[in-house]
């Protein structure tokens, strides 16, 4: 325990002292969220409505999908988890500390966008905060379960790269975020389901602020929480310690696995 708790200590300062880290961590989503709050609202004054959990949405997604992989390609890469395994660090405790300490940061994005979005735009908080904070988690469990299996299976950053921009674009343009679920055709509709973000704003629509959701809210939660544990349990199955070790328990394709959650949940209604 003693062991796990430095370790937590040393990668949550390293996110707070670390230039890159800090960027993407506070910088980049807070950025985004006054740009939004002032410009997307005059544009479209709906988008206020529902502005604290889409900024939630954006932070999370963005601060997981583009640093949690990242550093675990550039961490295997340049032979850091050779050393854990020399020191016997379970693949599990290295996956555990890295995505709490991502967490603890999106929680304190997410404290100031909602402390802050009230005086500065005049948005609306939640209605229920149990439920803001339970679809918030649900949401972080299935962004650093995708985060951390992307980063373990991919080969190289700029494949890592790829994967990421490959579920950030489309979650942007059609995950609830910028363009509201129900101006979708139909077919954009089920696409859309296929996607975190789409679910976590259809949770926070009616549990936390109270506006009707377009399908299953608790369905959208469960999809959360089923997604990210079977991708998190799937990155610590197939962690490999080195790129160059060919021992590793399974072929990086068993990945796909962890899409069963979401195919399944373009059959909600």
């Amino acid at each position: 325990m003693t062991a796990f708790l430095n370790h937590f200590r040393f990668e949550f300062r390293t996110g707070i002292r670390n230039r890159q880290l800090l960027f993407l961590n506070y910088m980049f989503p807070l950025l985004f969220y006054l740009m939004m709050g002032f410009i997307m609202v005059d544009i479209n004054p709906m988008f206020l409505e529902l502005l604290i959990p889409a900024m939630m949405v954006f932070a999370v997604m963005a601060a997981m999908l583009m640093g949690i992989p990242a550093f675990l390609v550039t961490a295997r890469e340049e032979g850091i988890f050779r050393s854990y395994h020399i020191n016997g660090v379970p693949p599990s405790s290295i996956l555990s500390v890295l995505s709490l300490t991502t967490s603890i940061h999106m929680l304190i994005v997410g404290l100031i966008i909602t402390l802050t979005a009230r005086p500065l735009f005049n948005a609306p908080l939640p209605i229920n905060w149990v439920h803001f904070i339970v679809v918030t988690v649900a949401l972080m469990v299935a962004m650093v379960g995708i985060s951390v299996l992307i980063g373990v299976v991919s080969p190289s950053t700029n494949f890592q790269v790829m994967i990421s921009q490959i579920i950030f674009i489309p979650s942007m343009l059609v995950g609830g975020v910028m363009l509201p679920y129900e101006f979708l055709p139909e077919a954009a509709q089920a696409l859309s389901r296929a996607f975190p973000p789409t679910h976590a704003m259809n949770a926070y629509k009616e549990l936390a602020m109270g506006v009707s959701a377009d399908f299953s809210a608790w369905g959208s939660v469960g999809v959360l929480f089923l997604g990210g544990i079977l991708a998190f349990g799937l990155a610590i199955y197939l962690f490999n310690w080195d790129r160059r070790n060919e021992a590793r328990r399974g072929h990086p394709s068993l990945a796909f696995i962890a899409l069963l959650p979401w195919l399944a949940s373009m059959l909600l209604s």
